[in-house]
């Protein structure tokens, strides 16, 4: 009885949905790893390098370690240094039972006052929307108040999910004072809602104070941001005002592996 052919990792290719390791030879690099100043395994991660750079797409599976040992003429403990070496470095990420695949690089925020537009833009990433519901309503209590209105006030409430090259990174959910912007939803908000705000409102967001925690996906999260139901996200807390005009509460979940903060810490005068 024929044996079912395993992938990378020991396990049933067929049952994963993995592609044969033979669909991948035809694609890499025409090279001879030899022996000299540069060891073979630097070599090879060169060459995954490339591949990573100029085939692949975050989130594709690299070829299998059989096929770079016949490829390549190293040992297995050859590729599995170089791929290790990538794996350190953040360039790929190991699947258990799954493979290796090429690791999104994360969206980095340095806590400027920013759009997502703007900072997808800024890494040369195109930013779009889908938006998950819209409305006017009466605002939960700590908004009404952060808003300073009163509590029958209608303000503006929109959920989007934010995606940056066609791959989902954050939903945000955002109220929106309808003082300033009293028919925000008229405009196209699928694009940037501070650019709106600044352009037709007159009400630039010019400051803001954000809060950051960690929180695990929930089911309905999960699977918008394509992620496994108690996966770790960061939750921010984004209270934005125009001057002195409270203009934006709104709390975004990201992707942790397609997101990350970066600030600068300086010492104080007091220490």
């Amino acid at each position: 009885m024929p044996h079912e052919p395993l992938n990378q990792d020991g396990l049933p290719a067929a049952s994963i949905g993995v592609e044969p390791e033979s669909s991948h030879v035809d694609t890499l690099p025409n090279r001879v790893l030899i022996d000299g100043l540069k060891p073979k395994h630097q070599q090879l991660r060169e060459i995954l390098e490339e591949i990573c750079t100029t085939q692949l797409q975050p989130g594709d599976m690299l070829p299998g370690e059989r096929i770079l040992e016949e490829k390549y003429g190293v040992s297995r403990i050859t590729v599995r240094r170089a791929i290790g070496d990538l794996v350190a470095s953040g360039r790929l990420k190991r699947a258990r039972g799954k493979g290796t695949f090429v690791a999104h690089s994360p969206l980095i925020s340095r806590l400027h006052l920013a759009s997502f537009s703007a900072e997808m833009a800024a890494q040369n990433l195109s930013a779009t929307s889908r938006i998950l519901s819209s409305s006017r309503g009466a605002a939960p209590d700590d908004i009404a108040d952060f808003f300073g209105t009163d509590r029958t006030v209608q303000h503006i409430t929109l959920r989007r999910l934010r995606l940056g090259n066609g791959r989902p990174y954050a939903i945000d959910h955002g109220w929106y004072n309808s003082v300033y912007a009293p028919d925000l939803l008229e405009n196209d908000v699928y694009n940037s809602v501070y650019s709106i705000l600044d352009r037709v409102y007159e009400v630039p967001v010019t400051q803001a104070e954000q809060t950051v925690t960690a929180v695990a996906a929930d089911e309905d999260t999960a699977k918008l941001l394509d992620v496994t139901p108690g996966a770790p996200l960061l939750r921010i807390l984004r209270q934005s005002l125009s001057g002195d005009k409270p203009l934006e509460w709104c709390v975004s979940l990201y992707r942790t592996d397609r997101y990350s903060l970066k600030t600068l810490v300086t010492r104080s005068e007091d220490l």
